[in-house]
């Protein structure tokens, strides 16, 4: 039986940056091999402390972490050997130009002079020749970012934030590279972020987390079963009046134009529709609410506050 591979485990992370301040409490993530893992909270709620307890930016307290099948606090350096990161601001020089910036770095991975044009060329900057870093758009520099934490071959690229402050066009730029990245080059990719249109659209699982707990974890298709519970349905019938009475186990709500009320899929809200025509109500709307991503995200959230 074939089985996934998990890159990323941890179990009962931990973390606190003062005795009466708990940031991060027995946070279980798992990343499998292969996945771009949407990872996302609101500010504060424990996203870049986690990713620096990945990245050995901080000493875990409590907890453990397992990264390619190694504990990562008694094999560090093997680990972070295969991973490439950008959290928070890129450090560039902006005096130097993009081919300039990796060859800074680039005795420091060891690689060989040829890999700074192949990294450039996958962020596609390889034309940008004596332009510097300086000139740059906020797009470019976090594609240059993106090619520097590309320098090692990493079979794990972790990304803090990197839509921040990008206009639209600077932001599908970056949603393609991901793709890319994951799917031609198959690197695995842990990606935190508060743009939620965006992470929907390039991820394959994620992970929610509020006010340091993990409220969900799994794929974008679990996430959806797993709000089911709470899916509201809009109803507009021949007499809503009649519906109501009709419906009330389901506990109706009613704005002078249409009911709402929550139901658990579609086979509940045929046996909703069944039960109005066969009271000889004509059904004028049955339409589930929108189950987008920023919506379930503001279920899980709201429900945990």
């Amino acid at each position: 039986m074939y089985m996934t591979k998990t890159i990323i485990r941890t179990e009962g992370l931990s973390y606190s940056y003062a005795k009466a301040v708990q940031t991060l409490s027995n946070i279980d993530l798992q990343v499998e091999q292969g996945a771009v893992y949407g990872f996302l909270g609101p500010n504060g709620s424990g996203k870049t402390t986690t990713i620096s307890l990945l990245l050995g930016l901080l000493n875990h307290q409590q907890g453990s972490i397992e990264i390619f099948g190694k504990d990562f606090k008694h094999h560090r350096i093997d680990v972070l050997r295969r991973i490439g990161s950008l959290v928070e601001a890129p450090s560039l020089y902006g005096h130097l130009t993009a081919k300039e910036n990796l060859e800074v770095y680039r005795p420091v991975y060891g690689v060989k002079p040829q890999r700074i044009k192949e990294v450039l060329k996958i962020v596609g900057l390889e034309d940008t020749g004596k332009k510097v870093c300086k000139k740059f758009s906020l797009g470019m520099k976090q594609r240059l970012a993106i090619a520097l934490a590309l320098l090692p071959s990493p079979e794990l690229l972790i990304l803090d934030e990197p839509t921040n402050g990008l206009d639209p066009a600077g932001i599908i730029e970056l949603r393609q590279l991901i793709k890319q990245l994951n799917k031609a080059s198959g690197i695995t990719i842990l990606i935190s972020s508060h743009i939620l249109s965006e992470v929907e659209k390039m991820v394959s699982h994620l992970g929610i987390i509020y006010r340091g707990k993990m409220l969900f974890q799994g794929t974008l298709q679990q996430l959806h079963a797993f709000q089911q519970q709470d899916a509201k349905l809009f109803i507009n019938t021949s007499n809503n009046e009649a519906a109501i009475q009709l419906l009330d186990n389901y506990q109706p709500q009613y704005d002078g134009e249409k009911l709402m009320l929550t139901f658990s899929g579609i086979e509940q809200a045929a046996a909703i529709n069944r039960t109005l025509v066969q009271n000889n109500l004509d059904v004028y709307l049955l339409q589930p609410a929108e189950t987008d991503l920023e919506q379930l995200f503001i279920n899980l959230t709201t429900t945990a506050a």
